[in-house]
């Protein structure tokens, strides 16, 4: 049974950083890519970020580019969402999630399995 547990999440102020983490169980990780999404109240669910299999490529969306990072440790079956300069209008739950290729995977249908989230929560 595949298994992902975000954890990091958290009140910072606008300007601050937070450094997500999601640990993965059930699957041989370093096959995978992973990606992470948020989800504000009241919006769906978004596309934060997506790196390959070996970390050597990421891609973000234009509304975190320069700001977060993607990275993972293969050997501790982790990846990780480091957030800088945070903004208020990046208040929401962050979710990991995994999908059954290896490449860089853009579209929240394209992954099979998520975490219940982590509450990231940024004050002006």
């Amino acid at each position: 049974q595949v298994q992902l547990v975000e954890s990091g999440g958290g009140l910072v102020q606008a300007g601050g950083s937070l450094r997500l983490s999601c640990a993965v169980s059930g699957r041989t990780f370093s096959r995978y890519a992973m990606g992470w999404f948020r989800q504000a109240p009241g919006k769906e669910r978004e596309f934060v970020g997506t790196i390959n299999w070996s970390g050597s490529n990421t891609d973000y969306a234009d509304s975190v580019v320069d700001r977060f990072t993607i990275s993972r440790d293969n050997a501790k079956n982790t990846v990780f969402l480091q957030m800088n300069n945070l903004k208020p209008e990046d208040t929401a739950i962050y979710y990991c999630a995994a999908p059954t290729t290896g490449g860089l995977v853009y579209s929240r249908h394209e992954y099979a399995y998520w975490g219940r989230g982590t509450q990231v929560t940024v004050s002006s």
